[in-house]
């Protein structure tokens, strides 16, 4: 049964909205990873001059970019965009804090705490602002005694591939207990927490919501490998990236704070403390 020329008229205008509304759709969501696409871009080329030796130039980058989201954040209407612009805000922040540090290039075990407990007040604000639920933060203790274990192992295998890469100094005189349970606290509570609350918490699920699952990955570990840009090799940047892409992973799979912040931990405890020490009879040195 044939349809009246009206009815027909009527579908095609119904079709036609339609589909102006999905090419519509389609354009926000191409300007959204434009408008997100150009700081994350801004951050990898200040990065990039700090591997070449560039500090000053790098510090002025950062320096704008910082400026810049924040003045953004106020003028864009796109809830999507400037909860990303803030939660992007964290890393010429980080990176800022880090090049103030007039211990920065003399690391020791108390310097990063010196970096990252200042970072505490900016991180837990962002997290207010943000309105991220417990599930997207990863706040649960679920399985945590089967982490606990499995974060040992992968940070230990991760821990001898960074450390082949960067041949990286004890940050401990010895392996006494008192000194592995200050390495401890030092490399979990401080770096590994902050560093995953910025990284995968809070800007790998905003990326996320911008780009998809995979991309949003990829993108926060590109940005957690250059952020390592200042040990000045290039294999460093490239075998961060790999284990941001691990560690991204696993956290867009389990959603465990605690599980990437053990690994995290664990990575750093092995990398400037025990291999260092025991790297000769592990045969790697």
């Amino acid at each position: 049964m044939e349809l009246p020329a009206k009815n027909k008229e009527n579908i095609s205008c119904l079709e036609a909205e339609y589909q102006e509304t999905n090419e519509l759709e389609n354009l926000k969501i191409r300007n959204k990873k434009v408008y997100v696409g150009i700081p994350i871009l801004a951050m990898t080329f200040a990065e990039v001059l700090i591997y070449f030796g560039k500090i000053n130039e790098a510090l002025w980058i950062h320096m704008a970019i910082l400026i810049g989201l924040s003045l953004s954040t106020t003028l864009t209407k796109n809830e999507d965009i400037y909860k990303t612009y803030q939660a992007l805000m964290l890393l010429p922040l980080l990176r800022l804090v880090s090049l103030s540090m007039p211990i920065f290039f003399d690391t020791t075990l108390y310097s990063f705490i010196f970096i990252y407990a200042p970072l505490a007040i900016p991180v837990t604000i962002n997290v207010a602002y943000q309105k991220l639920t417990r599930e997207d933060m990863g706040l649960t203790l679920s399985k945590i005694w089967f982490y606990l274990p499995l974060s040992v192992l992968i940070g230990f295998g991760l821990g001898i591939g960074e450390y082949m890469v960067i041949q990286a100094g004890y940050l401990i005189p010895d392996l006494s207990p008192l000194n592995l349970l200050k390495l401890a606290v030092v490399m979990v509570f401080f770096v590994g927490l902050i560093e995953e609350v910025i990284f995968r918490s809070i800007i790998q699920t905003r990326l996320n919501k911008i780009y998809g699952a995979w991309r949003g990955i990829i993108l926060s570990s590109i940005l957690f490998g250059f952020m390592h840009s200042a040990y000045g090799t290039f294999y460093e940047v490239l075998y961060t990236l790999f284990v941001g892409a691990i560690i991204g992973y696993m956290f867009y799979k389990t959603r465990s704070l605690p599980l990437i912040t053990l690994i995290h931990g664990f990575v750093n405890i092995f990398l400037f403390g025990v291999i260092p020490h025991l790297g000769p009879g592990l045969g790697l040195l």
